[in-house]
């Protein structure tokens, strides 16, 4: 006799092409966030959402709106008393397709090669939205959903999330639930499920450096003037060691160190020295010695200079002393480090280092702290057995380089932990021209989906 777990995955099997479908339609959507031209858009793609999860019997899905765009909210209504409720995160924005000219197709014309779905948002992260969508649904159609459900999607995960921190402040109340699952990492290989439980935060700056109140003929007063230029790269320079290690005072005074056991845990992930190089067009690679390549990029923290912008820069010569220098600079954060601890310390070695031919000014642009989820969480260890349950084999866990902002935010003010994994994988070029999905892995993802809500509840009762 088949289980209700059988029949959904079978359901899955049968309607490959139906979820197909669905998610290249609401691919076509242009749903991009940064853009006000697409406003409707947004809105049409906050709308399709809460038409599909009606369509599954969630008939509270609705669109609540913020400062900016829509955030879709649903839940199981009347609760399952004594069942666990599970948040499932999503976002349904999007990057900007540019540069169109570089796509082989129109970007939200979503189309098949081979075993790829191209388009832009297909991986990132629409097809995991439709993934957890038809789980649910393959769920729902051959059985009885054993937990609560609450559905959050928002539509400015690309520029930020700027207003979901108030979001979650103003819902809490609907928003309790044991866990959340968030589909919005991915997989190291097609053959590798892949558990991310760390995420670096961030803090963003830009860094103006002035000097004479207007441009200078660099013949006239040339040696008698502290260029702004270099003054700037100056102060850069004095950030780091040769070899990587932030020399800004303080800056590891709240590192949260690795211990044994996740050393071990991370260096089963597979990792080619000589490929990463070949990969990154790099003749070597560079950072903290004492640290594995696979720690600095996920479990180390590190100020990296995003730009720098000063004078004529022009086709040919024009002999000038720039009024001003400016430098664009984020720092990657790990538990426990905070994103104003680290403003504040960044100041204090600019009033330290700044000479004063000069003067300077440090705008903080953005800032959000890591996270971090015990890899004994139920819900890890729910999501590890529906990964291994469907690849065969036992999931990596991985700490991510990026950022995610809502996590940390679910933590902060939901005192909620995130399950995190997903189903697109490194070459999917998300962000870039050309994004694809690779079909095989997404749908053993909606199946691993099926598998992570039908367990769910032996783990969070053990």
């Amino acid at each position: 006799m088949m289980t209700n777990k059988a029949h959904a995955l079978r359901y899955v099997d049968a309607n490959r092409q139906a979820f197909l479908n669905a998610l290249k339609e609401f691919a076509s959507i242009p749903s991009i966030s940064t853009d006000p031209e697409h406003k409707e858009d947004i809105r049409r793609a906050a709308n399709w959402l809460v038409s599909e999860l009606k369509r599954l019997g969630f008939d509270n899905a609705q669109t609540v709106e913020t400062a900016g765009h829509p955030v879709v909210l649903a839940y199981t209504e009347p609760r399952l008393n004594d069942a666990p409720t599970v948040l499932i995160y999503g976002h349904y924005d999007v990057q900007p397709p540019d540069p169109y000219e570089e796509w082989e197709n129109p970007p939200f014309s979503p189309w098949q090669k081979g075993e790829y779905l191209y388009g832009r948002g297909v991986s990132d992260m629409k097809g995991q939205v439709v993934a957890a969508l038809k789980a649910v649904e393959a769920i729902t159609a051959t059985a009885t959903l054993p937990l609560n459900i609450i559905w959050l999607i928002e539509g400015e995960e690309e520029i930020g999330s700027p207003n979901l921190s108030q979001f979650l402040e103003q819902h809490r109340h609907l928003l309790k639930a044991d866990v959340a699952l968030n589909l919005d990492t991915g997989m190291l290989a097609p053959d590798q499920p892949t558990i991310t439980y760390g995420l670096r935060g961030v803090a963003a700056f830009e860094l103006r450096v002035y000097g004479p109140d207007h441009d200078l003929h660099s013949g006239l007063f040339g040696g008698v003037v502290h260029n702004p230029a270099q003054a700037l790269c100056e102060l850069i320079a004095g950030m780091h060691d040769a070899s990587g290690k932030v020399l800004v005072p303080g800056f590891y005074d709240h590192v949260r160190p690795l211990d044994d056991e996740e050393r071990q845990e991370l260096a089963r992930l597979p990792f080619k020295e000589a490929e990463l190089k070949r990969n990154l067009g790099v003749p070597q690679l560079y950072g903290e010695p004492e640290f594995t390549p696979i720690e600095r990029i996920g479990a180390r923290p590190t100020l990296e200079i995003n730009g720098l912008y000063s004078g004529y820069t022009g086709q040919g010569s024009k002999t000038i002393i720039p009024a001003w220098a400016m430098a664009k600079i984020s720092t990657r954060l790990v538990p426990d480090q905070d994103p104003e601890d680290i403003h504040q310390k960044l100041r204090a070695y600019l009033e330290a280092n700044c000479p004063p031919t000069v003067r300077w000014e440090l705008i903080a642009l953005a800032g959000s702290p890591a996270s971090i989820t015990d890899r004994h969480h139920p819900g890890v260890r729910a999501l590890a057995q529906a990964l291994r349950n469907v690849w065969g084999k036992e999931p990596l866990y991985r700490r991510e380089g990026g950022s995610v902002p809502v996590v940390g935010m679910m933590q902060r003010i939901l005192g909620l932990e995130s399950a995190l994994s997903g189903f697109g994988l490194p070459d999917d070029h998300i962000h870039s021209p050309n994004e694809r999905l690779h079909l095989p892995t997404w749908y053993r993802g909606i199946q691993a989906v099926i598998e992570f809500l039908m367990s769910y509840p032996d783990f969070a009762h053990s």
